[in-house]
Formats: C-alpha cells, sequence, structure tokens
C-alpha cells in the first residue's frame, strides 16, 4: 500500500482509510481501552497504538490478522506518547506513570526506563537517534541521553500566563524536533510555544546557563488549550491544534501564522502532515478526520465513521 491512514480514539477502534476516497477499509478492534497515540514504521509493515496502559503492535499488510502480534506491558497509566526509531527495531513510549520507556520489540519487556519525575504528555526522538526528548505535566522538557541512560538537559519554560501558578509552570501538552535537528518545540497546555536550538538547549544545560528559547509565543486565544504541535517533514512548518476547533500554521523561519484550518465542530485533537508536507490530516471531537490541500487551505476529504472523539492519526505516504 503506498498510503496507510489510521485514525483511533475513543470507540476503542482503529480505522484504516483509502486516503484518496473516503472509505474505511479495515477496522481492528483495541479491547479494554480507548487509544490516545498511534505511529506506523517507515517500512509501512507495523502500527503501534498507545492505550491504557498497554502498546499493541498490529501487522498493516495482513488483513486476516486482527490481533496484536505484540503487547508491550510495564506503563502503569495511560500511554500518551509513541515512535519508532528509525530502523523501526525499537520503539519509544511516554506515560502518564511518569516514564519514559524505551523497548526492544524483540521482546515484550522494555529495555530502558527513564524517571520524568512527573506524567510525561509527550516524547520526540531526536534525529541523531541518540537523544529522546519528553513533555510533562509538572512543565518541565527533559532530554535523555540514549547511551548514558541520563537526562543531560531539564528546561522549564517561563509562561507568561496570568493565571499560571506553581512559579510559572504550566504542563507541556506536546514536543517535537525537525527532522534536520536545528529546532526544538515545546507548547503548554495555555497555548503558548517555546523553541529552542537543540544543540544550545544541552549546550547551555551542561555549563548551567539558563536555556533561553529563540522564540515563543502564543499559538491559540487565551483560553484555549493547545493538543498537539508538530513539526513538519520539510521543516518549514509548525501545525499546532486546540480546543478552539482549529489547527493553525505556522512559518518556522518567521514563526508567523500563516494558515488556520476552520471546519471541525469541536477540539481538533491531533495532526499529522503528509511526507511532502503539502497535506495534514485533523483529528476531532466531532467524531470526524479531514484531510487539508496546505497549498489552497481547505479540506479535501472526510473520514466519518467513528462511534466518539476521534483522538490521534498516523500517516505514511511516504515513497521510500
Amino acid at each position: 500500500m503506498s498510503v496507510i491512514l489510521a485514525t483511533a480514539g475513543q470507540d476503542d477502534k482503529i480505522r484504516f482509510w483509502e486516503a484518496p476516497s473516503g472509505i474505511c477499509s479495515r477496522v481492528l478492534r483495541y479491547a479494554d481501552s480507548q487509544v490516545n497515540c498511534l505511529e506506523i514504521t517507515t517500512d509501512k509493515q507495523y502500527l503501534a497504538a498507545g492505550g491504557n496502559p498497554h502498546i499493541r503492535l498490529f501487522e498493516i499488510n495482513n488483513s486476516s490478522n486482527q490481533n496484536p502480534i505484540l503487547c508491550l506491558e510495564g506503563h502503569a497509566g495511560n500511554v500518551t506518547s509513541l515512535g519508532f526509531q528509525r530502523n523501526g527495531r525499537y520503539l519509544y513510549s511516554g506515560s502518564e506513570d511518569g516514564t519514559v520507556k524505551l523497548w526492544d520489540l524483540r521482546s515484550p519487556t522494555y529495555s530502558r526506563s527513564f524517571d520524568s519525575k512527573g506524567a510525561v504528555n509527550s516524547v520526540a526522538l531526536h534525529p541523531n537517534q541518540a537523544e529522546i526528548i519528553s513533555g510533562d505535566q509538572n512543565g518541565s522538557v527533559k532530554i535523555f541521553d540514549l547511551g548514558s541512560s541520563k537526562c543531560i538537559s531539564d528546561i522549564i519554560p517561563d509562561s507568561r500566563s496570568s493565571s499560571t501558578s506553581s512559579h510559572g509552570r504550566v504542563a507541556i501538552q506536546s514536543v517535537d524536533v525537525s527532522d534536520d535537528a536545528r529546532t526544538l518545540v515545546a507548547a503548554n497546555n495555555h497555548a503558548e510555544v517555546f523553541v529552542w536550538n537543540p544543540a544550545d538547549a544541552t549546550m547551555n544545560q551542561s555549563n548551567g546557563e539558563p536555556c533561553r528559547p529563540v522564540a515563543k509565543f502564543r499559538a491559540h486565544p487565551l483560553g484555549a488549550y493547545l493538543l498537539q504541535a508538530r513539526i513538519s517533514p520539510d521543516c518549514r512548518s509548525l501545525v499546532t491544534t486546540s480546543s478552539d476547533r482549529t489547527a493553525r500554521i505556522w512559518d518556522t523561519a518567521t514563526w508567523q501564522l500563516t494558515q488556520t484550518l476552520s471546519k471541525h465542530k469541536k477540539w481538533v485533537w491531533d495532526a499529522v502532515f503528509s511526507a511532502d508536507s503539502s497535506y495534514l490530516v485533523t483529528a476531532s471531537s466531532d467524531r470526524s478526520a479531514l484531510l487539508w490541500n496546505l497549498r489552497t487551505g481547505t479540506p479535501v476529504r472526510q473520514y466519518t465513521d467513528h462511534d466518539y472523539a476521534v483522538t490521534c492519526v498516523a500517516l505514511n505516504d511516504s515513497s521510500t
């Protein structure tokens, strides 16, 4: 299959879609839990789904097998974020149990666990494949070195929100690193976005210096919750999604708003870019996902068979 598109959420089902037609081609049951996050391997062979508290791995190209081929047990709370290392042999995950875990997919148990000292909302793998970044509910952005198994950076962004308590700490809802390794983004649930150079983030921390962002801005209106922030594969755009029912596109050169995508009727939980960064899929509490053409800023396809909120989406349309 050239395009793999999957959505999931609160109805305990994972749905695969024929992206151009909007037809649901396959449904997998995810027993015992809602689905919080999805990720597809680079080779399009496997889909990982994170729930409460387990991670399940499914075969994509074997429609006769509806059961997971691997169930990863070890987290003690909601798995909020996950991803694969480039070769697909390892999976990393973050959980509300306060840990970031690394899994060797040849084994059902985790190979390494890092203590975030706070419920983890988001994890991202540095393009060097040697560092994992986490964002947690204590308002901290941590960088873990896989070689030494140590936390090499712990950044607490200074929130500007007047309603902020706990000395300026606001829960970090989403973290991401650009594929060119030049941009680290962290967004809190008050819709404030902080931008660093990842190299500066680790260097300043090692020198004991404060790590000041190179840019910071509010992505959505005061009072709105930010739910997701992702950098496009071409590193030129950032998408943020929110309770204000929009997804917004930002230029990473200027950090200016370029598009507001506003066809959803309820919260927009997740978004993922196409491989060429010209399309975007969004997932919403209105029980739908939308495929957007970013050249025109308009939706070109809707995916609507879910019974409840759609909270996560995965897309792999790469040609390699």
